[in-house]
């Protein structure tokens, strides 16, 4: 089976909040692997940490956070957003207006823009998300999607990758941007640097670093100018 390594994707967390933690070997860790341990491991770094939310960090009055959430110095966190489920959110990460954040991982300085939802996502650092992205992590195709069965499969070039769970959205690589309006996952691993133009659904496959994806536009503009209105005037009426 192919192998796909978090560090061909993701650059591990170096503020030494998460020191001694899964997430400080994130870039050794293998996929699947880590999805089958990740739950465990989160437990066990909840248990380490000595903030659980940094003292730094910024949480507007109306956010939520989970009681099992990890928040890193100077984290942003705006108005009506909810981050929950052992989410992590590194240093100088900032959440926007009206996000849901559930089962995630965000690399320092990650931006989300507002109104984005992720769910078991990873994203590495410097990211930059732009507004109503949405990440799935359940497959459509699952006889009960509030109990999914199915595996999240991707194709490769190497053939195809077993997740080893019905539930993963996507591996967004450091200093992915994206424009507007985006669907993704489940199961996508998105290489370094990557551009995603706006209206793009993308899932189940790895893309290369530094790739540009766009999607066929139904609305090409054409601007032209109306002619001249000739109106009778008010000598000849």
């Amino acid at each position: 089976m192919p192998t796909i390594r978090l560090g061909d994707y993701l650059t591990a967390p170096t503020s030494g909040m998460l020191d001694g933690t899964l997430y400080e070997h994130l870039e050794k860790s293998e996929l699947s692997e880590f999805l089958a341990l990740w739950e465990d491991g989160h437990r066990q770094a909840l248990a380490r940490v000595s903030h659980r939310i940094h003292p730094t960090a910024q949480i507007h009055p109306t956010a939520i956070i989970g009681d099992n959430v990890i928040v890193g110095p100077r984290v942003r966190v705006w108005e009506f957003s909810t981050v929950r489920a052992g989410s992590v959110l590194c240093a100088d990460v900032s959440v926007g207006f009206n996000c849901e954040v559930t089962r995630s991982f965000l690399g320092e300085r990650v931006v989300l823009g507002h109104r984005i939802g992720i769910n078991r996502t990873l994203v590495g650092a410097d990211a930059h998300l732009s507004a109503n992205l949405t990440v799935a992590a359940i497959s459509m195709w699952s006889p009960h999607m509030s109990n999914p069965e199915r595996e999240i499969i991707l194709r490769t070039p190497d053939g195809l990758y077993r997740c080893g769970t019905p539930q993963f959205g996507a591996l967004i690589g450091d200093r992915v941007q994206t424009g507007n309006s985006i669907s993704l996952g489940p199961g996508l691993a998105l290489g370094r640097d990557c551009r995603v133009a706006s209206g793009v659904t993308l899932a189940a496959r790895t893309i290369p670093d530094r790739s540009v994806i766009t999607s066929p536009h139904t609305s090409d503009v054409n601007v032209r100018q109306r002619p001249a209105h000739r109106g009778r005037t008010n000598a000849g009426a």
